[in-house]
């Protein structure tokens, strides 16, 4: 798609058909045409325990995301930090009065925003998924939120381990859920806008292809994308994914065969 001299590709797929997309993905591009935002939340998927709310994950992303791509567009002067903070609280305040926000598992997600004007490119990423940028020589740098990659893995034995001991705690790793103080616990940045030629966001359904089946580096996931397109990329995993589940080789230590898998592309 061509949005004036701006190429942005985007590609969302569930892991499972008979299943919702918990994955939200979104470009904001104001009139003005001076700038734009990209949102790319993961939701948690919830245990068969329960979360404690009566709204769904995909649900939340919703709303979620929305809040984001709303803010980030129109609260050009609000911190990123302040922006997802904000978009807690207005997601939590519709559903304050009806669910248990207290629970570990209220819905939650992953987010990467990323938001340009014609002096910088600023991000914020929050557990796992991706955000890559590319420079006008081609380096492409990965901006990651490493946390949840450096907990021990008897940490993450169980869902009910996780929510007792590392998730959204000190020393684990944080997720956006209920409580806007998380937005403080984001990995966050700015280039200036010279130094960023195209980026590329991904959830961790996508990153396999670097990160599990070890395909490549992030600069070859970024060249894929650019060259072949979003589309191309998440049919790569899931053509390695099939064939890791007919070989019977083991699982590579993923939860499950196929996640939903989002890549957001946008040349600047």
């Amino acid at each position: 798609m061509q949005t004036g001299r701006m190429r942005t590709d985007l590609v969302t797929e569930p892991g499972d058909p008979a299943r919702p997309n918990e994955d939200f993905a979104a470009i904001g591009l104001p009139a003005s045409g001076q700038g734009g935002s990209l949102v790319l939340l993961d939701g948690v998927t919830p245990p068969a325990s329960g979360t404690g709310c009566l709204h769904s994950v995909p649900w939340y992303t919703a709303r979620l995301g929305g809040a984001l791509t709303e803010l980030s567009v129109s609260q050009r002067d609000m911190p990123l930090t302040e922006v997802l903070a904000a978009a807690i609280s207005r997601t939590a305040g519709a559903h304050a009065r009806t669910c248990d926000l207290s629970h570990p598992r209220t819905p939650q997600a992953t987010v990467v925003l990323a938001r340009w004007s014609p002096a910088a490119v600023e991000h914020l990423v929050l557990s796992d998924s991706a955000l890559l940028t590319e420079s006008p020589d081609g380096t492409v740098t990965a901006h990651l939120d490493d946390r949840l990659s450096r907990v021990p893995r008897a940490s993450l034995a169980s869902d009910a381990i996780a929510d007792a001991t590392v998730r959204n705690r000190e020393g684990g790793f944080f997720t956006a859920a209920a409580d806007p103080s998380v937005a403080s616990r984001a990995v966050t940045g700015s280039l200036p806008r010279a130094e960023v030629r195209a980026l590329a966001a991904l959830t961790d359904g996508a990153t396999r292809w670097v990160e599990r089946f070890t395909e490549g580096d992030w600069t070859a996931c970024f060249t894929a994308v650019r060259k072949e397109g979003a589309g191309a990329l998440v049919n790569r995993v899931r053509e390695l994914e099939r064939a890791d589940a007919d070989e019977g080789r083991p699982r590579l230590g993923r939860g499950k065969t196929h996640d939903d898998a989002t890549v957001v592309y946008v040349e600047l």
